[in-house]
Order: C-alpha cells, then sequence, then structure tokens
C-alpha cells in the first residue's frame, strides 16, 4: 500500500462515494455537492466465469482473498454490460451459474484517514444474487436484480486510527431536480396535474446489439430522440425496473413512465405462496423507495401477465397492491393482465385496467378482418364489468425487416402496420370515451432465448434492435404526432429548449 492512499478491491460495484453524514429514509441517488464526493468504478473490470461441474470452484478455493488473477486466467470486461454478449467464447453466451468480478481501486486519501467521512459501497444493479467482498471481507449480499443496494465500508478501508475532527457542526449538501404534477384516475379518465392524460407511446427494454441489456450513454440518448421522433409520450418499463439514468432522462425530457417490478412469469398456482408475496411485497418497497422522487413515473405496475384468473391470484395481488398503495398513496396502482374480463381475481383491486392482447397473432392467425369487432368486444366488456379506465398496453406483430407481402402476410411489414391499423380504428373510437393509452409491443426487437417460435429474437419492434425504422414506425410517427397536436396542453408552461415543438409536455 503506497503511503497516503488505500487500495481496495472488491467484487462487482459500480461507485464508491464519500460523504460526512449518514442518511435515513430512501435511497438517494449519489450526486456530488461540497460534502459528498463519489468515484466511479465502471470500466473494465476482471472477469471469470466458474465453469467447473459444479459452479462453485471460486468458493471453495476463496478466489475473493487474493487478486483474481492469482487463482486463473481473466477476462477483461466492461461494466456495466452483459457479459453473454461480449466474449466470443460460445460457452458464455448461455451460461448460468456463478460469474466473478473484480475492480482494484485507489481512493482519495481523505476518504481514508479523516474518520467522519463515511466510504458507502454502491451497487447500481447485479443479477440475481450477489455477494460482495472488499478486501477479501464479505461486506454483503443482495437478492433480485434492477434495483440498487450498498453498503458502508468505511471500516475496511479507513487506515488511521486517530484523526484531527474540525471544529464546528458539519453540513451536508444534497441536489435533487425536483417536479411537481398530481395524478388522479376518475371512472373514465387519467388525469395529471387535473388534465386527461392520453398514454400513446411503446414498451421497451434494456436491450441492445453488444450491451445485451448493460446502460450505455449513446443508446439511452438515442432511443430519446426515436421516441421524440414517433410523437410518443409515455413507455412501461417492461418487465423490470430500468436504470436509474433512465428515469433521469424521462424526468428531463417530460416522458411519462409506467415503473413496473420485475413480476413476470408468475404463471401457476405455485408462485402465489407466502414466500413470494413477502418477497414481491420486498421488491415494491425497494421500487418505491428508489424511484418514488421521479415525477416522470405517474403509475406503478407490480406484475405482468400474472395467472390472475386463479383464485389464490386474487387474494395474492390485492396484497401486493394494498401494500404499493400504503408505501405511496400519491399514484395509482396497476397490473398487466391478459386474463379474460369475467375470471380476473386481481381486477377489482387496480386504479386502471391494463390489458395485452395479440389478436390475429397468436390466435386468428392472418384474420385482420376480426381485429376490430374482437377488440371493441374487449374494451366494452372489461369497462361494464369494472368501470376503470383502460390502456391497450401490449399489442402488436412480429415482423422480420425486408419482409413483403401483398396481400399481407404475417412476418412481413405489411401485416405489421394493417393490424395496427386495425387496432388504431378502434382505439380512436375508444379514447374518446375511456380508454386512456395504447403502448405498442415492442419499441425495437430484442434478444430472447432461442425457440422455434423466436429468429434471432423477438421481431414485434417497431424499430429493428440496431434503432432502423420498419414501415410500422411511419405509421406511429404519424399517429402520434396527430394526437399529440389534439391532446396537447395549453402552451403555459417554460420548456426545455431543446424540446422545441416537443409532444412530451
Amino acid at each position: 500500500m503506497a503511503r497516503g492512499l488505500a487500495v481496495a478491491w472488491a467484487v462487482l460495484g459500480p461507485l464508491l462515494w464519500g460523504c460526512a453524514l449518514a442518511l435515513q429514509g430512501g435511497m438517494l441517488y449519489p450526486r456530488e455537492s461540497p460534502s459528498r464526493e463519489r468515484k466511479e468504478l465502471d470500466g473494465l473490470w476482471s472477469f471469470r466465469a466458474d465453469f467447473s461441474d459444479n459452479r462453485r470452484r471460486g468458493f471453495e478455493e476463496q478466489w475473493y482473498r487474493r487478486p483474481l488473477r492469482e487463482s486463473g486466467p481473466t477476462l477483461d470486461m466492461p461494466v456495466p454490460s452483459s457479459f453473454n454478449d461480449i466474449s466470443q467464447d460460445w460457452r458464455l453466451r448461455h451460461f448460468v451459474g456463478w460469474v466473478w468480478y473484480e475492480r482494484e481501486v485507489i481512493l482519495p486519501e481523505r476518504w481514508t484517514q479523516d474518520l467522519s467521512t463515511r466510504v458507502v459501497l454502491r451497487i447500481g444493479s447485479a443479477h440475481a444474487y450477489a455477494i460482495v467482498w472488499v478486501n477479501g471481507v464479505d461486506t454483503l449480499e443482495h437478492e433480485g436484480g434492477y434495483l440498487p443496494f450498498e453498503a458502508d465500508i468505511s471500516n475496511l478501508v479507513q487506515v488511521r486510527l486517530t484523526a484531527q475532527m474540525s471544529p464546528g457542526p458539519v453540513s451536508d449538501f444534497y441536489t435533487l431536480p425536483v417536479g411537481i404534477r398530481t395524478v388522479a384516475v376518475t371512472e373514465s379518465q387519467f388525469l395529471i396535474n387535473g388534465k386527461p392524460f392520453y398514454f400513446h407511446g411503446v414498451n421497451k427494454h434494456e436491450d441492445a446489439d453488444i450491451r445485451g441489456k448493460g446502460f450505455d450513454w449513446p443508446l439511452l440518448v438515442k432511443d430519446f430522440n426515436l421516441l421524440r421522433w414517433l410523437g410518443a409520450n409515455a413507455f412501461r418499463t417492461s418487465h423490470y425496473p430500468y436504470a436509474e439514468e433512465v428515469l433521469q432522462m424521462c424526468d428531463r425530457y417530460g416522458i411519462v413512465v409506467i415503473d413496473e417490478c420485475p413480476g413476470v412469469g408468475l404463471a401457476l398456482p405455485q408462485f402465489f405462496n407466502n414466500m413470494s408475496l413477502q418477497n414481491h411485497m420486498r421488491v415494491m418497497e425497494e421500487v418505491v423507495r428508489r424511484d418514488k422522487n421521479h415525477p416522470a413515473v405517474v403509475m406503478w405496475s407490480v406484475a405482468n401477465e400474472p395467472a390472475s384468473h386463479l383464485e389464490s391470484a386474487g387474494y395474492y395481488l390485492k396484497m401486493v397492491i394494498a401494500h404499493t398503495k400504503a408505501l405511496d398513496p400519491s399514484r395509482p396502482v396497476t397490473f398487466v393482465t391478459n386474463s379474460n374480463y369475467a375470471a380476473d381475481k386481481g381486477a377489482p383491486y387496480v386504479d386502471v385496467i391494463c390489458l395485452n392482447s395479440y389478436y390475429s397473432w397468436y390466435h386468428d392467425y392472418g384474420h385482420l378482418e376480426l381485429i376490430q369487432q374482437q377488440l371493441t368486444t374487449q374494451f366494452e366488456s372489461w369497462y361494464k364489468t369494472y368501470q376503470k379506465p383502460i390502456i391497450q398496453s401490449e399489442y402488436g406483430a412480429e415482423t422480420i425487416v425486408g419482409f413483403h407481402q401483398d396481400p399481407p402476410l404475417m412476418f412481413t411489414e405489411e401485416y405489421q402496420k394493417s393490424l395496427l391499423e386495425q387496432y388504431h380504428v378502434v382505439l380512436d373510437q375508444k379514447r374518446r370515451k375511456y380508454v386512456v393509452g395504447e403502448l405498442i409491443w415492442n419499441f425495437a426487437d430484442f434478444m430472447t432465448e432461442q425457440s422455434p417460435t423466436r429468429v434471432l429474437g423477438n421481431k414485434k419492434g417497431v424499430f429493428t434492435r440496431q434503432r432502423q425504422p420498419k414501415s410500422a414506425a411511419f405509421l406511429l410517427r404519424e399517429r402520434y404526432w396527430k394526437i399529440a397536436n389534439e391532446t396537447r396542453y395549453p402552451y403555459s408552461i417554460a420548456k426545455s429548449q431543446c424540446l422545441e415543438n416537443s409532444p412530451f409536455t
């Protein structure tokens, strides 16, 4: 260890920061201020996947006790990113098991010698179960991805036992961009600042070539430029909380967000047990704790397509929704359903009905002429039963760019465009009554597991995975800008100069 400096190595962890005072309550995003310093740990980390048969060689040989390179070969791995998409090693593409990340860090002298300084290690997100060592010491563990966790590591990095304390009180500064708005729901409207709001936007995934699900600033800015180009004003974080920087961009650009927790795949009766319920409620606490200060977030979604026709699911969803409302009484709560209106046991407890339907895609293949009747029946049945505003939260068709056929056939650009047009006829009829939103599935093509029904991933995007437009993108652009111009609020508030003539406010 060099004189006056402390060296720490950590398995996982993209951020270190030092501050003078402990904080209670919500988990604040780390911002620099006169009393707070931050040190980003993004960049190249040493990496190794544990390819042993039991995937536990790293624990058995205690790889965390010394630099990772001393126990075998390592790879350079960028953080943040998805390791599956970086290497050309085919074993990593579908690897499931323990992987090890390591970074050696030189800390500022004040952090290590001033005992009044707290040094906090903060992990923005790690999948799916993370164990973090600092200088060989097991420091913290966290289950579940997408959300941040942190630990005070002052005692592991501070090297002096005595310190001179400056006289007088210590000031603590934290800056937080603030937006003020209200959200309310009536029997037929979604209100923001007391005025009817219509969601016209997309569902997204954190996914792109090379980086996979890793956060990437250039990609994020490109996506927001494409949202602006489309005239979209909203998206749902399907099916998990997104990186905090994404929500910061939404606040800045005025994009409205339905913030969804990773409650996806609840398809079997055994999933609706007390252990799952407690874990689900804990995750909602983490989501709300992290995102409650973002004005862009207007509604919480506690699940996507659960088996909500089950009796046990009804009680389960009732408890999760009630818990979320207790955590944040200021926002409506929903879950996204694909159940039948007469059988859905969770719908009575939501504030807004969010419906996924894929007419003329997953059934009645090719029968575009049935969509208007089926969609009209869907909306009227749900509204008559529940008297709540409705969002068409998913609809769409798989499309391989460059495939063309007339009359339209499935997987062609013409079919995707025609399917959307049929939906839009009914949406235009009902949005003047009780339908308050439409979110296309999906913004862009994204990678999935291999299967006979997927051609290099899900192709329901209106953009390719490389963010190039399909024919349907131009259809949506014309529609969304028309809706934006029809529903735009009076020009009464100051706008960001980079968003002149934007539909976002």
